[in-house]
């Protein structure tokens, strides 16, 4: 399974990018899971809701199956750390590409999202892990290829030929 990347300050499209490029990965027959770091907590389950009350009476875990998919809710409780990258990768069924959104200080190679507008330094600059940047305009000083960050074809195209993925 190939592992790549899309890291970027917060603001600077990286959703945006990313649901973009997973049709035009599988419109080229790739099958793509995606992991999202999320700095905050976050719940996908809602009070009233079965699952809901089995996590609030204490399971660790919870599955919640339907004919159309399942989701595993694991709760981290008394302090347990958060999982590693690697911890949650093995978790993952094989694929041929696992797109990771955020994660940036994480060896794997990665596309980082940069817009002037959003303020922030070329992350590029000193990571040596960040391969190419997407951007909106122009990146002064940007050591690695520049992507236009509108043109999801064009940054499909350099995944798949990073990854090796050629014509699966």
């Amino acid at each position: 399974m190939k592992i790549f990347g899309l890291t970027g300050w917060s603001g600077s499209g990286k959703t945006a990018l990313m649901v973009r490029l997973i049709p035009a990965l599988t419109a080229r027959g790739l099958r793509v899971s995606t992991v999202k770091h999320a700095h905050k907590g976050f719940d996908i389950d809602h009070p009233g809701k079965d699952s809901h009350n089995h996590r609030v009476a204490g399971a660790t875990e919870v599955l919640v199956s339907s004919p159309r998919r399942w989701a595993l809710m694991h709760e981290l409780r008394d302090d347990e750390p958060e999982l590693t990258l690697s911890e949650l990768v093995a978790k993952l069924s094989p694929v041929d590409l696992l797109l990771i959104e955020g994660f940036k200080r994480e060896p794997h190679e990665k596309i980082e999202v940069w817009r002037a507008a959003v303020d922030k330094p070329l992350i590029a600059a000193g990571d040596s892990s960040i391969v190419a940047v997407a951007s909106d305009g122009p990146v002064p000083g940007c050591p690695v290829p520049v992507l236009d960050l509108n043109d999801a074809e064009a940054v499909a195209a350099f995944v798949v030929e990073r990854c090796g993925l050629g014509h699966p």
